[in-house]
This record gives structure tokens, sequence and C-alpha cells, in this order.
């Protein structure tokens, strides 16, 4: 199955329970190709739970949920170990984070201590618990949402959290007539958290992820466009607007997410409009304004608009 086919397929299967929200989808998978982890952010009620649970299950991989709260520890997400009476000795309770697929809900909702304890586990795939480290699943996704309306009583992401996110994906409102499409599914009387009611399937395990990820290391990519990503990137970072720029590692994600765009296209090759298409999700959230820029109404979007107008294009 090509990266191509398996985009649509999985595409596919999602929207049999989520209208609407396709290139949300599509970032996702994209993450999980590459071996990264996504930021969601949008109000309550558009499906990001949903999408989530969906994409573990086309994927054939485990699902668990972690609602934050002001009052969760590291050990609520990692685990601990337990003394055992009967054996005399202790055994390590494993938490949530022992999974496939991990959906923080709400992740700016729990203090830094504790958001600090997916750093370990989403950048080196392993936890360390007294002591002593515990790999994580070779499929290992994490998928956080937060509020982007609601700031009291939350804890904003470190620049150090946000760095380990692959993307950060804003997930809107859907359009009227999809609106309108979900209320009559209700009306019919069909349960979109049903999933198995629902005909969602798993249709790829790891055997096929391994096999598109080698599909990916046979992309052919140019010096040209090389040399494109890094020349975006550092602008980024000689900005007089910003305080903090993209860093190596971003450029890095930058690059395999442009592959994954080019392979979903049918290509073996990537062009830089696939550099350009990816740029927002991937670069956006690592961006530190300086006060005076926002004041003016300048956001991520619009630097990132005038960085890729500003960079010439490789042809």
């Amino acid at each position: 199955m090509t990266i191509q086919e398996l985009m649509q397929r999985v595409k596919s299967e999602v929207e049999k329970v989520v209208l609407g929200q396709e290139e949300v989808v599509l970032h996702l998978l994209t993450a999980v190709l590459a071996g990264g982890h996504v930021l969601l952010e949008g109000v309550p009620g558009v499906a990001k739970t949903l999408m989530v649970r969906a994409l573990a299950r086309c994927i054939g991989g485990d699902f668990r949920r972690v609602q934050c709260t002001p009052d969760l520890m590291p050990a609520d997400i990692t685990g601990t170990n337990v003394f055992d009476m009967q054996q005399r000795t202790f055994r390590l309770v494993k938490g949530p984070i022992f999974t496939n697929v991990l959906l923080v809900d709400e992740i700016n909702r729990t203090p830094p201590k504790t958001q600090s304890a997916l750093l370990q586990a989403m950048q080196e795939h392993r936890v360390t618990i007294d002591g002593v480290d515990h790999l994580l699943p070779g499929l290992f996704f994490v998928a956080a949402t937060q509020n982007p309306i609601e700031y009291e009583g939350t804890y904003p992401l470190p620049e150090a959290q946000l760095d380990r996110f692959l993307m950060k994906v804003d997930v809107g409102y859907p359009e009227p007539e999809v609106e309108q499409s979900i209320l009559r599914l209700y009306l019919e009387g069909k349960d979109p958290q049903d999933l198995e009611a629902a005909g969602v399937s798993t249709i790829i395990g790891e055997a096929e992820l391994a096999q598109a990820r080698e599909e990916l290391a046979r992309m052919t990519v140019r010096d040209e466009v090389v040399a494109y990503v890094v020349d975006l990137t550092r602008l980024t970072r000689d900005s007089p607007h910003t305080v903090l720029g993209a860093s190596p590692r971003a450029a890095v994600h930058l690059m395999q997410c442009a592959q994954i765009a080019a392979a979903s296209e049918g290509r073996d090759f990537v062009i830089p409009e696939d550099v350009q298409a990816m740029m927002p999700p991937v670069i956006r959230h690592r961006l530190i304004l300086r006060p005076e820029a926002e004041t003016e109404g300048l956001t991520a979007e619009r630097l990132l608009e005038s960085v890729i107008s500003t960079v010439p294009v490789p042809r």
C-alpha cells in the first residue's frame, strides 16, 4: 500500500464518524508516519477526541486518554512502583502512557511538573520511574488538546514542551452543509462514539507503517529544496519580530512533513509547494513574537506568510 492509498483509506474510515475535518485527519496521520506528536487546538465539541480514537482504531493501536486537571501528578501518567504484600516485592503499575495512542486532554490545565512527565516519553519513547528506564511501545503517538479561548486556571506550555510537538493543528468549526449532515446522522439514530457500529475498521498495522516509512526514505529531495527549508527556518530566527524562531529540529520536522505531503500526492520527490503547505502547522507554535509585534496585531501565521513570500522559491 502506497502512502497516497494509506492516506485516502484512513481518511475514508475516519469520515464514517467525523465529518468536515479532512485536513486535520491527514495532519494526524502525517505525524504518525513521521513518528511525531500533535497539539490540537480547538473549542469544545469539534470532535478532537473522536478523531484521535478513530485514528487509533484505523492503525490498530491501543488508545488511552488522560484528562488533565490541576491536581494531576506525573505518576498518574507514567505509573508507579507498588509494594506487593504477598510477593514481598515492588511491582510496576503502568500508567496510561504505556499505550500506542495517548490523548492528553486539555494539557494546559495541568501544572508544568506534570506536563514535563511527557517530555522524555515524546522524545525518547521511554519513561524513567524510580530511576529505572522503561521502554514504550514501538508505535507511540501523543495527541494533546487545548482550548484556545479559556486561559483562567491554565498553565501555558513552555517552549521545550511545545518544541516536542511535530505540529500544532487548529481544529475549526465544520461548514454549514457539513454540520447539517452531522445533524442528519443523529436524526437517523447513529452514534458516532460507537466506532464498531459505525464500521470504523483497522486497515494498517505496524508492519504497514514501517513499509510506509521505508517509502519515505526513498523520496528524492533536491539540494535546492533542502537549502529552501533552511532559508525559511533561519529567516524566522533572524526576523526582528521574533524572540525565538524555528530550531534545527523544526527544520528536520518540516522536511519530514514535506516528504509525506509529496507522497500523499503520489510523488516520489519534494517540491517547494510541499514545504510551504506544511510550514504553518509545523512552525507556528515554535515562534515567540516580540511584545511590540503582538501589540501591532502580528500573528505567527502572518509572519510565516511574510517569510514564505520573502524567500526565493527554487525552480
